[in-house]
């Protein structure tokens, strides 16, 4: 791959799925997610956020393809739509763990 190439993928990857990533809140909605679809309330009340927080939140995941919201009767489920982004949260909370814990290691010496 070229540098050109790479810096593409790289521009894409910030803009599309690591603002997404910039709020923790996001995050979280995107655990829950990942074990069951859920609706707006549903989602507001498990994380303790408000309904209008949840929506505008949900709506910038949806907006970068990271979930998808389907009409269920009178309300609108979403759905995690790959696994793989909790595969790669769940990677970089190890590599943060380490981190914090080489940093701890450091200043114990």
């Amino acid at each position: 791959m070229d540098a050109s190439q790479l810096s593409q993928e790289i521009t894409q990857l910030h803009a599309d799925i690591c603002s997404a990533l910039a709020d923790p809140s996001r995050i979280l909605l995107l655990y829950a997610l990942s074990e069951k679809a859920h609706t707006v309330n549903e989602l507001s009340t498990a994380l303790s956020l408000s309904q209008p927080a949840t929506s505008r939140h949900l709506k910038v995941l949806r907006e970068r393809g990271l979930v998808r919201a389907t009409r269920q009767a009178q309300s609108i489920e979403y759905t995690l739509l790959d696994l793989r982004i909790i595969e790669a949260l769940d990677t970089l909370r190890l590599v943060l763990r380490d981190s914090l814990a080489r940093r701890a290691q450091l200043v114990a010496e």
